[in-house]
């Protein structure tokens, strides 16, 4: 049970979305959010505040009168659930709502108490609206993703619930489950924000960061492979450079290596002053893909860091407009649901996602490539050259999915359309750069898959386990369970499928 009071921090939101632990809301943050809401109540009577008893966006300058105020908030949430394409993976929604109800729990949005308990009842019994890919420009927050979750949280629309697309009334009548009162402002609160973005961001983030462990990982393996010498991942050489992330991945990969019979000391085959070979049958220096790991990895591990940092702000801030802060006794016009933060992180974790792709295209090239490993055959192709064809195949596959991460990371950021008839004159595109980075992600786990199975046809052909470091051992014992020897040719794909579970498990 995790309680929710007023911060949240990453790894407790992961436990919520992938491991579906239940969530309780604080007493404190029940009284806060209905202090605020009664305040806003009050305040709101003989003034002119935005959604509240105005239009929207550029309609903000047409009064609307008292009755028709309620009216104002279902026309909302009806007319702005007008998302396309494919509806997106419940996971991300939950996400969505998990970090929408910890905006709200910041008691600066003004909604009536129904909406958290509602949203918290949806979240612990696993009742997801049905949320469609297209439709935010994240600049007036997630809005048509959004206006999704307040449709089902009034009663109407659509939901997933046990695996299966329903009707919203079908479901709340079979669990009673009662639809939000609307007050004052509850269809704008629910729809200004950053929270599809955020959600989705924060499993980005977690599954970003599980890629930079296995790269580590692989990039381990091979260099005991290639029996690699061990001063590349050295102190006095990598703290010759003031880099954080490159002393990080460093210290990291002589963790991993530490107890390895297979890596060499420099000072044992090239310093003896016995060497007189003319041309040297042993590389003096691997090639990048192998040897330049802390370099490659080190920015890619800073912005990892970065990322999680910032969207663990975004995540506990109040995302909506107006803020209502009844401490102050003010309403607060601006742009807190902007989500420029979310989508330049966003396009940053997929650049390095799309390097950590790319290096692992590299190792994976350079052991399928006996011209250059020089200690394997072909393809790692254990049976017989031109009748058999090893991993070949597979690597049609990683390639051209390393292509597609490439060209999936031109920035969104950076792609500002006006719309609503120029009221958003400049907008994020952070929703889209939020599931643009979620596919690199899972293209990057594809090719690392591949990668790794190349890695256990290696070992086994080299027959070296014995002397692999402990942590490569375990891997490998890991692999047993599901992967077979490839010697004769069969199918990959499911060899494939089956090592991407592992890596994302």
């Amino acid at each position: 049970m995790i309680v929710l009071n007023k911060l949240l921090k990453n790894k407790d939101f992961i436990l919520l979305v992938e491991n579906k632990t239940p969530l309780e809301l604080h007493k404190d943050l029940i009284e806060r959010v209905e202090k605020n809401h009664d305040f806003l109540k009050e305040f709101a009577d003989d003034k002119v505040i935005y959604g509240v008893n105005t239009g929207f966006g550029p309609m903000a300058q047409y009064r609307v009168s008292d009755e028709k105020r309620i009216k104002l908030q279902y026309n909302l949430i009806r007319s702005h659930a007008s998302g396309a394409g494919q509806p997106i993976p419940v996971n991300h929604v939950r996400a969505a709502m998990i970090a929408r109800l910890n905006s709200l729990s910041q008691s600066k949005s003004g909604v009536h108490p129904s909406v958290i308990n509602t949203l918290t009842d949806l979240i612990n019994k696993e009742v997801y609206p049905v949320v469609f890919e297209h439709g935010g420009v994240g600049a007036s927050g997630d809005l048509v993703q959004l206006a999704h979750v307040a449709l089902v949280l009034i009663g109407e629309g659509e939901v997933i619930y046990k695996g299966e697309r329903q009707a919203t009334k079908e479901v709340f009548d079979k669990l009673n489950i009662s639809p939000i009162e609307v007050t004052l402002r509850e269809g704008l609160a629910l729809m200004n924000g950053t929270s599809v973005m955020t959600g989705i961001g924060l499993l980005n983030h977690h599954n970003a960061t599980k890629l930079l462990k296995w790269s580590m990982n692989c990039s381990a393996m091979i260099n005991e492979l290639v029996e690699a010498y061990d001063d590349h991942f050295s102190v006095p050489l990598n703290g010759a450079k003031m880099h954080d992330g490159q002393n990080k991945v460093a210290e990291n990969m002589r963790e991993l290596l530490k107890d390895s019979q297979l890596t060499k000391k420099r000072e044992q085959h090239l310093y003896t002053g016995e060497n007189k070979e003319e041309i040297f049958k042993e590389k003096v220096q691997e090639y990048y893909s192998i040897r330049c790991i802390p370099q490659i990895l080190g920015p890619v591990y800073e912005t990892i860091k970065n990322v999680g940092n910032v969207l663990e702000s975004e995540l506990n801030s109040a995302n909506d407009n107006p803020i209502i802060n009844s401490d102050l006794g003010q309403v607060f016009h601006g742009g807190n649901f902007h989500g420029d933060y979310v989508s330049l992180e966003m396009d940053k974790l997929k650049l390095v996602v799309t390097r950590l792709t790319m290096l692992a295209d590299r190792q994976l090239n350079y052991l399928l490539n006996a011209k250059i490993n020089e200690i394997l055959p072909p393809f790692v192709n254990r049976g017989v050259l031109g009748l058999n064809y090893g991993v070949q195949g597979a690597q049609f596959t990683a390639t051209s999915t390393t292509a597609e991460n490439q060209a999936l990371s031109t920035s969104m950021y950076v792609h500002s359309i006006p719309c609503n008839n120029d009221n958003q004159d400049i907008v994020s595109m952070g929703t889209n750069a939020a599931q643009m980075a979620s596919k690199t992600i899972n293209n990057a786990f594809e090719v690392m898959a591949i990668e790794l199975i190349a890695i256990y046809q290696a070992i086994k052909h080299l027959k070296i386990e014995d002397k692999l470091s402990s942590n490569s051992r375990n891997i490998m014992e890991d692999l047993k369970e599901f992967m077979p020897e490839i010697i004769e040719d069969n199918p990959i794909y499911p060899i494939i499928e089956n090592t991407v579970n592992y890596l994302k498990s």
